[in-house]
């Protein structure tokens, strides 16, 4: 159902608030570059430090934004199995095409806890739902027998995987019934190993900042041109490294801030990212031809 780059899209401050003006154009900038979907208000949308209003006002400006022209993936997940059932369903509301689940954080559910989660949300919402497992930031995975038993619900359409295990999509995709159960991956250093591994696209936060590139690597692997995709995977790859020097939207950000498309603000607990990283950020651009 949802395949090539999507871009999990920073949320952009100014003077404390959301710079709504830099969002809208963002969006543009990803449309034009041919990114094939948007996901707002996710971990990269830094969703924990948004106010309830934030959240739904910048999920409400993209919509609006993109007019249908690709598919908005919304966050609607917490730790909390009633906020994510509550924002779940006011999100449905605003015209998303579906909704992006992580895993809940700190808690650490055991799998039948997560199976119940889900399913909570799951029966909250008539909209299309992508699981998101992401052990590093939760603490916590969701079992390859889990997202099998999750991909029975008609409205389990797919998962995020970020737990860098390349073995992981042939056996999601020998362990789920549901032939077009999409898988996306959540790490953008390995996607094309792991759409060699049968996966489908992945949610990068590399195109915040290069959509065109991944976009295009996307659609040179969809179209068979395995040279075109050898060398944008390789081209790509210091910019990929340099996005995690510190922890994700920083670099991101900071990168999007050199290219004047937005402030480097992010909210508290995240700061600033030092300098060296900046560095890093800034030789990566420029290696890739976005800079200089």
């Amino acid at each position: 159902m949802f395949k090539g780059s999507f871009t999990a899209l920073i949320t952009p401050f100014c003077d404390g608030g959301i710079d709504k003006e830099a969002f809208r154009s963002l969006v543009e900038r990803q449309i034009e570059a041919g990114t094939d979907g948007l996901v707002v208000c996710g971990t990269t949308g830094e969703t924990p430090t948004l106010s309830e209003a934030e959240h739904l006002d910048t999920v409400k400006l993209c919509v609006e934004t993109v007019r249908g022209r690709i598919p908005v993936l919304a966050g609607a997940g917490s730790n909390s199995t009633e906020k994510s059932v509550h924002m779940a369903k006011e999100i449905s509301k605003l015209g998303v095409d579906g909704l992006m689940l992580v895993t809940p954080y700190y808690n650490k559910p055991p799998q039948e806890a997560l199976f119940h989660h889900y399913q909570a949300v799951h029966d909250a919402v008539n909209l299309p739902i992508i699981m998101y497992t992401v052990p590093g930031r939760t603490g916590i995975d969701i079992s390859i027998d889990t997202v099998s038993r999750l991909a029975e619900l008609p409205r389990i359409v797919g998962i995020k995987d970020a737990t860098n295990d390349l073995s992981r999509p042939v056996k999601t995709r020998l362990a789920v019934a549901k032939k077009d159960f999409c898988q996306l991956s959540g790490e953008d250093a390995t996607v094309v190993a792991f759409l060699a591994q049968g996966g489908d696209g992945c949610v990068s936060v590399t195109s915040n900042v290069a959509p065109r590139m991944c976009a295009d690597l996307h659609k040179a692997w969809q179209s068979g041109d395995f040279a075109k995709v050898s060398e944008l995977r390789d081209k790509l790859m210091p910019l990929h490294v340099a996005m995690f020097t510190e922890t994700n939207p920083g670099p991101a950000k900071y990168a999007l801030s050199l290219l004047g498309l937005c402030s480097a603000q992010m909210r508290q607990p995240l700061w600033e990212i030092s300098e060296k990283s900046k560095q890093e950020v800034k030789s990566a651009l420029e290696k890739v031809g976005l800079l200089g």
